[in-house]
């Protein structure tokens, strides 16, 4: 689907959640003037949403994996949304949970920041409770809504991108050609991402040439089609391949391998997927990535708009960092491996839950909060 059709399609879909809201704010006395829920939800009146991208991608059934987790430790029923990739979708799905009248305790993945506001704002008059994740404009902030929208909360774009720089340029050796995968051009994950790969290679490695960008939208397929296109434009010319994430590397991979070009190659990427680990314990060129689940995503997200929901946090108190947030990322090499290894254990996400649920949602390791946004480009 091309970026304008998309476009139009999230333009058409934030007038439709206008007049949405505008129904539902004739029939719902549960959110206040301030956007606040007036008195604590019950768990009989809640249900637990994940909102995806897509349900292809590892790192979004990873998202799926902790909602359905976190549902089961609470009692409290789940729904999935997939978008489908495409903004209208997510957007219209969201407002048909809604409508069905529970109140949502929301977790968001979004397809791109135009899809934000709308979503926020059915939610606050529905009387629910939204966290996003990873993209929202810049100048929309959660205070800005009032309660309802509790949270936004992501891992650094600009480390990750600088953590996939550095480890490709070691790998080179500080000299080559490489080529970038960014994920969908409207997403403030992507962009920060991109900025901190570009940023690091500018600065620490000169000697390397970025030779072309092909944005493809965390999509395992474009992402290999993209590949074989830049394969018959470069050749073997290209020595390094970066990628946003892991499905988009997975896809990019396949290329390779089938132009008979996999181990002329170095591979960097963000997600260490479990398609990923295994191709670095079987030996494949993959020489750095970035540490961190959907799974512990999605968890945290929900857990923190239960507690709002149940009046055990009160947004407006927070302070700034624990609305606008920065969880740790880690950087990790096939020599350190092994130490992520026990995050993808079959009752890891379980695990997960009840460190979370005992340590609250800014201190649950292995990503705890370590500052606030929005993040400052390079």
């Amino acid at each position: 689907m091309s970026l304008n059709r998309i476009a139009r399609r999230a333009t058409a879909a934030v007038a439709a959640s206008a007049a949405f809201a505008l129904a539902l704010s004739g029939c719902t006395t549960t959110a206040g003037a301030a956007g606040s829920s007036s008195e604590p939800l019950q768990k009989e009146d809640l249900v637990i949403v994940a909102s995806v991208i897509n349900t292809l991608n590892p790192y979004f059934q990873g998202n799926i994996t902790g909602a359905e987790a976190l549902g089961e430790e609470l009692g409290i029923p789940v729904e999935i949304v997939d978008a489908n990739g495409d903004p209208g979708t997510q957007i219209s799905k969201i407002q048909g949970v809604i409508a069905k009248g529970k109140k949502v305790v929301l977790f968001v993945n979004t397809v791109d920041n135009s899809v934000v506001r709308p979503i926020v704002d059915s939610v606050k008059q529905a009387g629910g409770f939204v966290t996003i994740w990873w993209n929202k404009p810049d100048d929309y902030e959660p205070w800005d809504a009032g309660d309802n929208f509790v949270a936004f909360q992501k891992h650094s774009g600009v480390d990750s991108g600088r953590c996939n720089a550095k480890a490709l340029g070691d790998a080179l050796g500080g000299e080559g050609n490489v080529i970038m995968l960014p994920g969908v051009q409207d997403s403030t994950t992507s962009q920060t991402r991109v900025a901190g790969f570009r940023a690091e290679m500018e600065e620490n490695y000169p000697g390397i040439t970025i030779l072309e960008e092909r944005p493809s939208n965390w999509d395992p397929q474009l992402a290999f089609d993209n590949s074989k296109q830049l394969i018959t434009k470069y050749g073997d010319d290209i020595d390094g391949v970066w990628s946003a994430d892991d499905g988009m590397q997975i896809g990019s991979m396949k290329a390779f391998k089938d132009a008979g070009l996999i181990d002329e190659v170095q591979f960097a990427s963000d997600g260490l997927y479990p398609e990923t680990i295994a191709a670095m314990e079987a030996g494949e060129p993959i020489v750095g990535e970035t540490f961190h689940r959907g799974y512990m995503a999605s968890a945290v997200g929900l857990y923190t708009a239960y507690l709002a929901a149940t009046g055990e946090i009160v947004p407006s108190e927070l302070p700034e960092e624990k609305r606008n947030s920065l969880f740790e990322l880690s950087c990790v090499t096939p020599d350190t491996l092994p130490d992520y290894l026990q995050y993808d254990e079959p009752d890891a996400p379980a695990k997960f839950i009840d460190e979370l649920i005992e340590n609250g949602p800014w201190d649950a390791e292995p990503m705890p909060l370590v500052s606030g946004g929005p993040e400052v480009l390079p």
